[in-house]
């Protein structure tokens, strides 16, 4: 299979999809770990609860960078290259996590690892672009899932292996992780043509040109993006709440509750098929709609491991719907630019997240779980009038 070129629409082999779902989910779980951790980290670094926060800001920050300048390449030079140098680079980067002696270090290699953590947009528009059309949105899903579940793992991970070892050990598991998946990748992911013809300069020119073309990808964008950043609203505090009366909880029990988001992975897949049945507009309706519930919830119930719960399943799968919903009709917009549609769709994705996460913790700061709650359901709202202002 190594040596045997990808073709459009040709299929893709179960090995190979699943090897591309599996380091998915280990790769964008470099962008988590932190979360259940911050509150250890803060104390460890000689930092305050607003310094630590940035850590998580930085993260995000780094992977809107990537998805940016990295992924395109994916459309001019080989995707082997670029994937193996990207997973070298990380390892670098989680390294000097683990070692890191002040937070300022902490915030450069988080922006390193932010940046190197893309390795996923690679490989959702190779499945999109490869597989044969009857079997796209399941591959595309099957992807997703597997990048969900690494969400979903590292929070869990990452908390109990704090509890038990400390937070810098979660980092150079993460390294090791790396180093195997490079190698996977070395063996497995076969060669494929280059869907552009052209410097980097004019490369980057023509994300400019595809912005202006697709009305339509700007709006699936923009409302994915106000709806990630409703997500990581959540996400980037629920450590220092969850560190206060009443749970008093560690990093281990902040982990846990990303289990909740097994909802949205086993979901995935059947949010792509829904999409063409009741259309990309709808469903980014309902998940909007969904999120507003869910920080109902938080605020009602936020002294509850109930309330928690429920608000972390139906936030979670109102994700699912906007983001898989969106990106999924996105690639259908222009297959031969799948890398250079999926930068403009996963950057505004990802700055929407930082734009969330940034919100989450001032309201933090300022005004307490009430002040995150207000941030978290106006960044639902607007997307949910991102939607209704729209056609698409």
């Amino acid at each position: 299979m190594r040596n045997k070129e990808l073709r459009e629409n040709a299929g893709l082999s179960r090995g190979l999809l699943y090897a591309l779902a599996t380091i998915a989910g280990l790769s964008v779980a470099n962008l988590y770990y932190n979360q259940p951790l911050l509150h250890v980290m803060g104390p460890d670094l000689g930092c305050g609860e607003a310094q630590t926060a940035r850590i998580a800001l930085l993260t995000q920050v780094g992977y809107a960078l990537g998805l940016f300048f990295i992924v395109p390449l994916a459309d001019l030079y080989s995707r082997r290259r670029i994937i193996t140098a990207d997973l070298g680079l990380l390892v670098i980067a989680l390294l000097a996590m683990a070692l890191a002696p002040t937070v300022g270090v902490a915030w450069g290699a988080s922006v390193v690892i932010g940046i190197c953590s893309v390795v996923p947009q690679i490989f959702v528009p190779l499945a999109a672009q490869y597989s044969t059309p009857e079997e796209k949105g399941r591959n595309v899903g099957i992807v997703v899932s597997g990048l969900l579940t690494g969400i979903l793992a590292s929070r869990v991970v990452s908390g109990a292996v704090g509890e038990l070892w400390g937070w810098r050990t979660m980092y150079y598991v993460a390294a090791g992780l790396m180093v195997l998946s490079a190698g996977v990748m070395l063996r497995v992911l076969p060669p494929s043509e280059s869907n552009f013809r052209g410097s980097y300069g004019a490369l980057m020119r023509s994300l400019v040109s595809l912005v202006r073309t697709y009305p339509a990808l700007r709006v699936y964008a923009l409302r994915a993006g106000l709806a990630f950043g409703s997500f990581m609203g959540l996400w980037s505090v629920l450590a220092f709440r969850m560190a206060r009366a009443p749970f008093f909880a560690g990093s281990d029990e902040v982990g846990a509750l990303g289990l909740c988001g097994v909802a949205g992975a086993l979901t995935a897949s059947f949010i792509g098929r829904l999409t063409g049945r009741i259309g990309v507009r709808r469903l980014s309706v309902v998940g909007a709609l969904m999120h507003l519930v869910a920080w109902g919830l938080f605020f009602i119930a936020d002294d509850t491991y109930a309330g928690l719960i429920a608000g972390i399943l139906v936030l979670d799968i109102g994700m699912q719907c906007v983001q898989l919903g969106n990106q999924t009709r996105m690639f259908a917009l222009c297959p031969s630019a799948s890398n250079r549609m999926n930068t403009i769709f996963m950057t505004a994705y990802f700055i929407g997240g930082s734009l969330g996460t940034f919100a989450s913790g001032s309201a933090w700061v300022i005004g307490g779980w009430s002040g995150v709650v207000l941030a978290g359901a106006v960044f639902s709202l607007l997307s949910l009038c991102c939607t209704c202002c729209s056609r698409y």
